[in-house]
């Protein structure tokens, strides 16, 4: 049998009022594509049946996959183990992809194939990738302090999600950002389309991205932050100059997240919290890393004098209405 092109994951957990969306439009790229359900321990709706009526309707496309409750990381998990695309690319149940940019997308990654090569908000890197071609990371511009790479915005090839040898832990919101940094030391090639492709759903009260949200679920966001520090040793990539660059800016980010979720819980066990993460870099990582991250991006956000976390709470309240995050 013939190697389908994509893997298309969808994560569901009591996704029963909004899931079918997601699939039909993933069902539009037709038996090029294996779309794997994973049903997360769904109790309260009729998630499980829905992924049975895919998968029996559509026996060629889709799989369902039946877990004990493990969190959106081990649906995730699960869709690598499971896999059989050449590419890989993780759906929310309630979010959806556009059908007309898919076929785009597509199409190149057929062309790539046959070269046998591997390659309200919208984001976009046009400033920083070289489009439609071939590049590596010596051919990456600059990224702004606001620009990093999605979870959704990328397609790995399965085979580089196995040798990295990513496990995203259980239980745990925020895997997006282990996703999409682990893998990127072994990507060798790239390829950008600016299209907008991947849909959000937004605003649901209980969205893991709300504010009140990630405050109560700040251990969480840690977990993820360790992690992130944990999984690649950057001072390897001391040869790939943008690609360690990239990936300081971008553990240097998730330090500051974490920092300002700490700062708005206010806590004094939130502040010892901040304190023992601080900590965890230093131990954890070499003094090269350490320096750039503490007197970098990372460390605007822990200012050592009198108000300075009133200073990084204003800023980021600041932020967040330039640059409608959250």
């Amino acid at each position: 049998m013939q190697q389908k092109l994509i893997t298309f994951a969808v994560p569901c957990y009591n996704s029963a009022a909004y899931m079918r969306h997601c699939i039909e439009t993933l069902l539009s790229a037709g038996e090029q594509a294996e779309i794997i359900l994973v049903d997360d321990g769904s109790v309260k709706d009729d998630t499980p049946a829905i992924c049975d009526e895919y998968a029996a309707k559509y026996p060629t496309i889709v799989k369902a996959i039946h877990q004990e409750n493990g969190g959106h990381g081990e649906g995730v998990n699960q869709g690598i183990r499971n896999a059989t695309g050449l590419y890989y690319k993780v759906v929310d149940s309630d979010d959806w992809l556009d059908t007309d940019a898919l076929q785009k997308v597509l199409a190149r990654l057929h062309t790539l194939v046959t070269r046998g090569t591997a390659p309200s908000h919208t984001v976009r890197y046009t400033n920083i990738f070289p489009q439609e071609r071939l590049f590596t990371w010596m051919h990456v511009g600059h990224f702004r302090p606001d620009q990093n790479l999605l979870m959704h915005s990328v397609m790995y090839r399965t085979e580089v999600l196995r040798k990295c040898g990513m496990v995203l832990p259980k239980h745990t919101f925020y895997v997006d950002n282990i996703f999409v940094y682990q893998p990127l030391p072994f990507v060798k090639t790239m390829y950008y389309m600016d299209l907008d492709l991947y849909r959000y759903f937004i605003g649901r009260a209980d969205q893991s991205v709300n504010e009140s949200i990630m405050v109560k679920r700040v251990d969480q966001q840690l977990r993820v932050t360790k992690h992130m520090i944990d999984c690649q040793d950057l001072d390897a990539l001391k040869d790939e100059k943008k690609l360690r660059a990239y990936m300081l800016h971008y553990l240097s980010m998730m330090m500051a997240v974490s920092d300002i979720f700490l700062l708005l819980d206010g806590s004094a066990e939130a502040k010892e919290k901040q304190k023992g993460l601080w900590q965890y870099l230093r131990e954890h990582t070499s003094a090269a890393v350490y320096r750039s991250i503490r007197f970098g991006f990372g460390g605007v956000t822990n200012l050592p004098f009198p108000k300075g976390d009133a200073i990084v709470v204003g800023g980021y309240r600041i932020a967040r209405k330039i640059f409608k995050f959250n």
